[in-house]
């Protein structure tokens, strides 16, 4: 394993932003397996709103609304008290085999979900201690709300391409449970509720449990690897109001967190923060529309898939959905979006894929791969 130089930085990290877009791209970098662990547990969309029936009642909102408006049906949670460290390290463990390597050949692990343990210390020193993975190996947590594992793959993409580490891995234990099930207490709770406030915590009645790992390794190594060809991102943090969750409890299963979402603003900022990162992606890699033979992307519901295809001018039927099934699953939702796709058949070797991911802030990256 190369040595961590804290002073390595890439060709063209200092000069103006219009020439740091062209230096995103990988020739050593290959995403070697994807895993993912599934809950047991199923929550219909029918079954919550059976809940909501006193606030669907009171407000005269007729049932199925909410699985009409998103296009989910179900989604998962896991038990009570289980920690997302406990999932994400499954997940590892289970990339790691499919990757046929040993855990003293990861030199580095980013935990990379909304949820996480504690605020204090960082969730991937639990899943890293889970894991037995070496002392050299590299750990922190990255948060960038559902973008996280996206930002952990272009972070470990960058040390791969320099040299820093050979093989690592980018974890996601999300645990929507508590987030969910506060958010139908409060509804049934708020007397002054309104057809119109209650549309600020749609958003968070359509989220789900998942884990996922990531595992990338330098192409020289790589057995069964696909190769990161290249990525861009685009910020438009003056939306940074439009989604927001509550105090940092972390999403243990313990607390009760809240979410606050002008879904249809936040929709239409997003979809036009991925137009414009699709454009820079596109310079990158020199792709047109028609470039991608498969889509993979963070999942959301059915209006956002929409409007998402059509603004980029990407075939629908290159696209790969699980939010019918998983409803939205934060950071791992791409990733194990990808790892369906591929069990599916959906995926085939040498597709140029595009995977994508837009998270509150608003942050849109994609990732260009030759699977």
């Amino acid at each position: 394993m190369a040595e961590f130089h804290v002073g390595m930085v890439p060709a063209g990290a200092f000069e103006e932003p219009g020439a740091r877009e062209a230096d995103m791209r990988y020739t050593d970098v290959c995403i070697e397996a994807i895993s993912y662990v599934l809950p047991e547990r199923r929550v219909t969309t029918a079954a919550i709103e059976r809940l909501l029936r006193p606030v669907y009642e009171r407000l005269n909102l007729p049932e199925g609304r909410l699985e009409l408006m998103t296009g989910i049906r179900e989604r998962r949670f896991w038990k009570k008290g289980v920690l997302p460290s406990q999932v994400s390290a499954e997940a590892g463990r289970r990339a790691i085999e499919k990757a046929r390597l040993a855990p003293e050949e990861i030199g580095c692990l980013l935990h990379c979900s909304v949820s996480r343990d504690f605020v204090e210390p960082a969730t991937s020193t639990a899943v890293h201690r889970l894991l037995k993975l070496p002392s050299y190996a590299l750990n922190f947590d990255i948060s960038n709300a559902c973008l996280g594992v996206m930002t952990g793959m272009m972070m470990l993409a960058n040390m791969i391409q320099l040299g820093q580490v050979e093989s690592g891995l980018v974890v996601a234990g999300e645990n929507g449970g508590p987030l969910v099930e506060g958010t139908i207490e409060q509804l049934i709770r708020d007397a002054t509720l309104t057809r119109r406030s209650i549309k600020d915590q749609i958003a968070s009645l359509t989220i789900g449990s998942v884990a996922t790992a990531v595992l990338m390794r330098h192409a020289s190594k790589s057995r069964q690897g696909h190769r990161v060809l290249g990525a861009a991102h685009y910020a438009d943090t003056a939306q940074n109001h439009l989604c927001r969750g509550g105090a940092d409890m972390g999403m243990d299963g313990r607390n009760c967190p809240v979410m606050h979402t002008d879904s249809n603003e936040l929709l239409l900022r997003g979809v036009e923060a991925a137009a414009k990162t699709w454009e820079r992606v596109k310079k990158v890699l020199g792709w047109t529309n028609e470039t991608p033979d498969a889509v993979c992307g963070h999942q959301v519901g059915k209006s956002h898939r929409a409007a998402l295809l059509e603004r980029l001018g990407l075939d629908p039927s290159k696209d790969f959905s699980t939010f019918e099934f998983l409803g939205n699953c934060g950071a791992a939702s791409m990733p194990v979006t990808a790892a369906m796709a591929e069990e599916a058949g959906h995926l085939h070797k040498g597709d140029k894929v595009v995977l994508m991911g837009i998270g509150s802030g608003i942050n849109c990256a994609m990732l260009g791969v030759e699977w």
